[in-house]
């Protein structure tokens, strides 16, 4: 069986990391630089870095941020945010990033990730899925871009399916709903869309205890799990994390997977 994985996410506005409720109300959370650092030595198994405002500030994420972490680090490491054709793809990988997410660009013109699938590998491209409870759609879910800001009538579900087909290798679920709110993770949107497809799967959007992650692996069977404000104020250590998944029966990596 494989391993389930730990992602810390580094929210980043203006070169440093972010942390607020459904993607607003943000408050500083600390240098990224720094906390890629701290969560590669406590035993992260891959990292994200997501520039949350780049979208909707009609720019692309900062590559020399995106330089300055790479360089601390030797786990797995996704970089999203204002990515928009190919040639922003191939940017970010040159820029020492192992993966890239790609959200908004995804939904407005699917073809890039059949583009970028090709240029690079599958197992470069996660499509980021930000989804949110919408009785109007066929699943309940609905597709919501440009940071959560604007719906687009697009069920979650049928996206997810849609995805794999295209080319995608990984999916980033987020449940706009539970962001930031520590309510844990949507099990039944992470279930329907691991449900849908075959593609690894890694919830996002409400961690606040231990037990959430024992659920979305247990329940939703989750391939990976990813929180931020546990992590970066230190109210949960990845390796007591670890243990206590374990002691649950959920297999873990204990030592981190370098790939550099």
């Amino acid at each position: 069986m494989l391993a389930r994985r730990i992602v810390p996410c580094l929210d980043i506005k203006a070169g440093r990391v972010v942390k607020g409720v459904r993607f607003v109300d943000l408050s500083d959370a600390g240098d990224p630089v720094a906390l890629a650092r701290r969560y590669e030595a406590e035993g992260a198994d891959e990292l994200v870095f997501l520039d949350i405002t780049a979208t909707v500030e009609g720019r692309r994420a900062t590559l020399a941020v995106v330089r300055a972490v790479a360089r601390e680090l030797t786990i797995p490491f996704a970089v999203g945010g204002g990515v928009s054709d190919v040639e922003h793809v191939n940017d970010l990988l040159r820029a020492g990033c192992d993966k890239v997410s790609i959200n908004s660009a995804a939904v407005r013109d699917p073809a890039l990730i059949t583009a970028s699938s090709r240029r690079f590998g599958a197992q470069c491209v996660v499509v980021a899925i930000d989804a949110r409870r919408a009785p109007g759609t066929p699943s309940g879910f609905e597709v919501v871009v440009d940071g959560g800001r604007t719906p687009t009538g697009r069920d979650a579900i049928a996206w997810a399916a849609e995805c794999e087909r295209l080319g995608a290798g990984e999916l980033l679920l987020t449940s706009i709903d539970r962001d930031g709110t520590r309510d844990g993770y949507d099990l039944a949107l992470t279930r329907a869309i691991r449900d849908a497809c075959n593609l690894p799967v890694i919830a996002s959007g409400g961690a606040g205890a231990v037990k959430d992650f024992i659920d979305v692996f247990k329940e939703a069977d989750a391939d990976a799990a990813l929180a931020a404000s546990l992590f970066h104020y230190a109210e949960l250590a990845i390796a007591d994390l670890k243990d206590a998944l374990a002691a649950e029966g959920i297999v873990v990596r204990r030592d981190p997977v370098t790939v550099r």
